[in-house]
């Protein structure tokens, strides 16, 4: 552990500077929000290097940013791409599961660099934070000046939404973040959640799967996996008591239905159609429709919704419930304007919100982006959906999905999976032994050249 707290300190740094292929530029790391709310104009540019080609700018280092950033350039070599992100060190939600039960040390996680990934595929990356868009100007305002911007790529994910588990008071709101963290948005949370499953001494731990299309639809029941087998290997005296609020497990269920009754009978105890309604606190008291439910400790995911930056920029979709970014669905543009795009979980897309799909995806849009830039056009294809779950954390086994998506019959929306997506539901060792490989499959392809 010291050596990564060592690493991260070291990447702590300031100034500017060009490194191989590269220019990385420090700006304020401690920046938190979005701040201002208008496009307006804070006076100053940002410190840049002048453009040596149109100039595309992406927002979000998360799987489709990053993935974006690299793809972009090397279809087009001509764009001058910038990186902008508010994070100065990386840790991946991905494979975050696997931490708490001890498959992974954090390392696998963080040991990845914004600086090498601008470094090694040619592209800046800026620190900094978004506060205002100039359309019309094309200007991106950020916590450390202005940027102006011949495309623009918003990947910055998804935002809590509290009010559908009934909570919409900032002090509960604030203690639910504190206490118990969902564990879907940013590092901390993780180390948080593995803290607490690694000092559970017993009692009832809950995870909660919220309704619509959250962030990883089978990472809360192999997050309950990860717990339970922490408490069997650990002989605890407690359980895992899962709340969905879906009618049954939205995706691998039969993997997981057989995980949990031959692998954790007894540990974990699966509830459907228990969606939150309210949470008493000061009781550790999660309210139904129908029951209510005492616990010990938790992660409690509540419903989430577009970034809310989406909606400060004023490009959401306030009409849907989850507030995403309206866009054009094919092409990822904002409606009426080609020079903003939004991509990875807050589009409105019925995809999965996972880091295979928004590699996948964006790939295509940075296509569809080099295309653009030269007066073309390309045709819609679709993204990959292949998702590992791990089950049992000794020996490591998996289960996993590998889906694809089609277009309805009128050739303007989303339909649903391709005929040739595939559900791999028996656990075994071999995908255990390929989750581990997929995530450093993907982590190779957004930070290495």
């Amino acid at each position: 552990m010291s050596d990564f707290i060592n690493r991260r300190d070291f990447l702590k740094i300031s100034g500017a500077a060009v490194v191989g292929g590269a220019t990385v530029v420090a700006g304020s790391a401690t920046a938190a929000g979005s701040g201002a709310e208008t496009a307006g104009s804070i006076g100053f540019k940002a410190a840049l290097p002048k453009a040596k080609g149109p100039r595309l700018v992406v927002v979000g280092g998360g799987t489709s940013g990053l993935t974006i950033a690299k793809y972009a350039k090397k279809e087009y070599p001509k764009f001058d791409v910038v990186l902008v992100e508010k994070r100065d060190m990386y840790s991946s939600c991905f494979s975050s599961n696997l931490w708490y039960a001890g498959l992974i040390n954090l390392e696998f996680l963080a040991d990845h660099s914004f600086l090498d990934a601008a470094r090694n595929n040619h592209y800046t990356y800026f620190n900094a934070t978004v506060t205002g868009l100039d359309r019309a100007g094309r200007k991106l305002v950020t916590s450390e000046g202005e940027i102006d911007y011949d495309f623009l790529v918003l990947a910055p994910g998804i935002s809590y939404d509290y009010g559908r588990i009934g909570v919409k008071d900032p002090e509960t709101i604030n203690a639910l973040r504190t206490d118990y963290p969902a564990g879907f948005l940013s590092p901390t949370e993780h180390v948080t959640i593995r803290r607490k499953v690694q000092e559970f001494e017993g009692g009832v731990f809950v995870q909660y799967a919220p309704s619509g299309n959250y962030r990883c639809l089978p990472a809360p029941y192999e997050r309950a996996c990860m717990v339970a087998s922490h408490i069997k290997k650990n002989k605890i005296k407690g359980k895992v008591l899962v709340l969905d609020a879906n009618p049954d497990i939205t995706i691998k269920k039969d993997g997981f239905h057989a995980a949990f009754d031959e692998l954790y009978k007894g540990i974990i105890e699966y509830k459907s159609g228990s969606a939150i309604t309210g949470v008493d606190l000061e009781k550790k008291l999660l309210k139904t429709e129908f029951d209510n439910y005492r616990f010990d400790d938790a992660a409690i995911y509540p419903g989430v919704r577009a970034s809310t930056l989406i909606e400060r920029l004023g490009l959401a979709d306030l009409k849907t419930p989850q507030k995403e970014a309206n866009i054009d669905v094919l092409k990822y543009n904002v409606v009426g304007d080609e020079r903003v795009y939004v991509a990875g979980d807050s589009r409105p897309h019925p995809y999965s919100k996972s880091a295979n799909t928004a590699n996948t995806e964006g790939k295509y849009v940075a296509k569809v982006l080099a295309a653009r830039a030269q007066g073309k056009d390309i045709k819609w294809y679709s993204p990959r959906t292949v998702c590992y779950s791990m089950v049992n954390a000794s020996p490591a086994e998996a289960i996993s999905v590998d889906a694809g998506y089609v277009l309805n019959a009128a050739g303007n929306a989303i339909a649903g999976f391709s005929p040739d997506t595939k559900l791999f539901e028996k656990r075994d060792a071999a995908r255990g032994k390929s989750t581990l490989e997929w995530a450093r499959g993907l982590y190779r392809d957004m930070f290495e050249a």
